[in-house]
C-alpha cells in the first residue's frame, strides 16, 4: 500500500514536503504525531492524526506517538488566542497512561514486527535539559528571523488576538523542532505529520535537523477538519465529543456520527475508516439513490463506536436508538444501564416521585397528574390511555386507574412514561 497516494484519495494531505512519497516508497520509515496530554482522554479532533498513523502502519512503516509532556507545559500558541494552563508532572503521566490504552485500539503496539508502534514522552528528554544548555546547543541554530516568519507567531504578534505572545510559547517551535531532532537521531524518524495547522512547527524541526546533522528529514500534514455548515467539528452543545466513555457515552458517540449531513458522511467516512476505496464508493453510490436509508452515516457511526468502543457498545448503542425511535420493548428498555438510559432520554422532562408513596402504590392518573404534571387533567389522561396513547416503560397503560409501584422502576430509580408517539417523561423516585 502506497501511504501517499491512499491519504491523497481519503482527502487527508494539506502540505507535503518534496521527497517524502520518495523516502516512503525508497524504505520502511519511521514517523510521528504529536499528542497533545492536557486531558486523560483523546477527542475526535485528534482522531485524524491517529488514522494518519494507523494508515502509516497499514502501509508497513513505523509509527510513533509522541505525548507532549514538555511541550504540554508550555502550551503552543497555533490557532490558539490565550496561552493555556500549565499541567504538573503527576497529571500528565497519569493523563498518558490514558492516551496509550485509547491509542492500543488504533495502532499494533506490542508485536514484535519491525514496525510495532511507539509511545514516546518528549518531557523524558527534555527534563534534564538545562535552560543554559538548550540556548547554546539548540538556540544558535534557528535564527529569530526564521522563527518570526511562522503565521502563528505573526498572527500574535500582529496583535489580532490582543493577547500578546509570551516568551515561553515563542520558544514553542524551538522545543517542538527539537523533538524531532532528537526522534531523528535516536530513532531514526524521518519524517513528522500534523494538522496543517502545525506545518509552522513541524518544517522548524526539519530545518534544525538540516542545520545539526545534515540529514533528510520531511514534514506531512492533513487538512483540519471541517463541518460543511461551517460548524465546529468534534463540538457539540454539551462540548467535545471524547473517545472515553466516562465522558461521552458509547450512545451518544454513535449518535453523533450518524447524525452527521450527508456531505459530511461522505468525506468523514474516509477519514475516520479503513474502509476501502471500492467499500466507500458502493457505500456513496447506495447513498445517491436513497439517502432517506442513510447508509453512509449507518456504516461510519457502526466502524468507528467498534474501532474506540467494542461491537458490544455499538449493538447496545443501536437497541438504545430504536428504544427512542423505534419500537422497542419493555424487555430491551429494562436491559440499558444508568448511563445509557439517561444519554438517551437526555432533554426530556423530568418530574421527582416518593420512593415511599410508590412501594404503597399509586394509581396511573394519580401519578401523572398530581405528582408529575403529565397531563393537566385526569380527563385528559383518562381519555388519552382510552386512546392507546399511554405508556409505562413501553407497555400500553390498559387502565387509567392501573396501581404503578416500584416493581416498575428501571436502574431502582426511574419510570419511563410515553405519552402520543413522541412525548416521553422520565419519573425519578427519590
Amino acid at each position: 500500500m502506497d501511504f501517499v497516494e491512499e491519504l491523497r484519495w481519503r482527502g487527508m494531505i494539506h502540505d507535503m514536503m518534496p521527497g517524502t512519497q520518495e523516502q516512503l516508497q525508497k524504505e520502511m520509515t519511521t514517523a510521528y504525531v504529536g499528542i497533545d496530554p492536557t486531558a486523560d482522554s483523546l477527542h475526535i479532533g485528534h482522531l485524524v492524526s491517529v488514522m494518519m498513523l494507523r494508515h502509516f502502519q497499514r502501509a508497513g512503516h513505523r509509527p510513533i506517538a509522541l505525548v507532549g509532556g514538555a511541550t504540554g507545559m508550555i502550551g503552543d500558541p497555533s490557532m490558539k488566542s490565550q496561552e493555556r494552563k500549565l499541567l504538573d508532572e503527576e497529571t500528565l503521566r497519569h493523563n498518558q497512561e490514558c492516551i496509550k490504552k485509547q491509542l492500543s485500539k488504533f495502532l499494533d503496539f506490542d508485536s514484535d514486527a519491525p514496525n510495532a508502534a511507539k509511545l514516546v514522552n518528549n518531557y523524558d528528554w527534555m527534563k534534564n535539559f538545562t535552560f543554559l544548555d538548550f540556548i547554546r546547543d539548540i538556540g544558535k541554530c534557528i535564527t529569530v528571523n526564521y522563527m518570526m516568519a511562522k503565521d502563528s507567531v505573526k498572527r500574535r504578534l500582529s496583535g489580532e488576538t490582543g493577547a500578546g505572545l509570551s516568551f515561553t510559547e515563542f520558544s514553542y517551535q524551538l522545543v517542538q523542532g527539537y523533538d524531532f531532532l532528537y526522534l531523528n537521531k535516536n530513532l531514526n524518524c524521518k519524517l513528522q505529520m500534523g494538522g496543517s495547522d502545525q506545518w509552522g512547527n513541524i518544517t522548524t524541526g526539519t530545518e534544525l535537523i538540516r542545520r545539526v546533522t545534515g540529514g533528510e528529514a520531511y514534514a506531512l500534514t492533513c487538512p483540519l477538519i471541517t463541518k460543511a455548515d461551517g460548524g465546529k467539528f468534534g463540538k457539540t452543545e454539551s462540548g467535545n465529543v471524547w473517545l472515553d466513555p466516562r465522558y461521552t457515552s458509547p450512545y451518544k458517540f454513535y449518535q453523533f456520527w450518524l447524525n452527521v449531513s450527508d456531505i459530511d458522511a461522505e468525506k468523514y467516512i474516509k477519514i475516520f475508516t479503513s474502509l476501502s476505496k471500492e467499500e466507500i464508493d458502493t457505500l456513496i453510490q447506495e447513498q445517491h439513490e436513497a439517502p432517506h436509508l442513510r447508509p453512509l452515516q449507518k456504516r461510519l457511526a457502526k466502524e468507528i463506536t467498534v474501532m474506540v468502543h467494542s461491537e458490544e457498545d455499538y449493538n447496545a448503542a443501536v437497541e438504545a436508538s430504536g428504544i427512542l425511535f423505534g419500537n422497542a420493548t419493555s424487555e430491551q428498555l429494562r436491559k440499558l444501564d444508568e448511563d445509557t438510559l439517561l444519554s438517551v432520554f437526555e432533554g426530556v422532562p423530568q418530574f421527582d416521585i416518593s420512593r415511599d408513596q410508590l412501594s404503597q402504590g399509586i394509581k396511573a392518573v394519580d401519578l401523572m397528574t398530581e405528582m408529575a404534571n403529565i397531563f393537566s387533567s385526569k380527563g385528559e389522561m383518562r381519555k388519552t390511555v382510552q386512546g392507546g396513547g399511554v405508556a409505562v416503560n413501553k407497555v400500553k397503560l390498559q387502565a387509567f386507574d392501573t396501581v404503578i409501584d416500584s416493581k416498575e422502576l428501571l436502574n431502582d430509580k426511574y419510570i419511563l412514561v410515553q405519552k402520543g408517539k413522541k412525548n416521553y417523561f422520565l419519573l425519578i423516585a427519590k
